[in-house]
């Protein structure tokens, strides 16, 4: 059975710091898209950032224009781990954390294209 589980979210204040991690079992963790997705309150949801694995070697892929210098994507193979790094939070990150995971090496910001998901972690940037 495919499962990921996201950890690391909480309540922080803007300009903190926060690393988000997405735990995946059940399948090879080799060649994947992991995408990071946040849903706003009251908004929908958006694709952050995706990553890739493909023969050993990762790419990484940005969706929202807003995390450029301040999010970055890493994977931990060996520990089937994906991580989500997030500096300089702003109140406008506040939102539900989302990892999806799709069995190829393809990246996309489109939601429907991800067959498992997380249950989600909450970030609350505070002013």
């Amino acid at each position: 059975e495919v499962q990921l589980v996201e950890s690391g979210g909480g309540l922080v204040q803007a300009g903190g710091s926060l690393r988000l991690s997405c735990a995946a079992s059940g399948f090879t963790f080799d060649d994947y898209a992991i995408g990071w997705f946040r849903q706003a309150p009251g908004k929908e949801r958006e694709g952050v950032l995706c990553i890739t694995s493909s023969d050993s070697s990762t790419t990484s892929k940005y969706y929202a224009d807003s995390v450029h210098g301040r999010f970055s994507v890493s994977s931990d193979n060996a520990k089937n781990t994906v991580h989500l790094q997030i500096y300089d939070l702003k109140p406008e990150d506040t939102a539900v954390y989302y990892c999806a995971a799709k069995f190829d090496a393809v990246c996309s910001d489109v939601s429907n294209y991800y067959e498992y998901w997380g249950q989600g972690t909450a970030v609350t940037v505070s002013s």
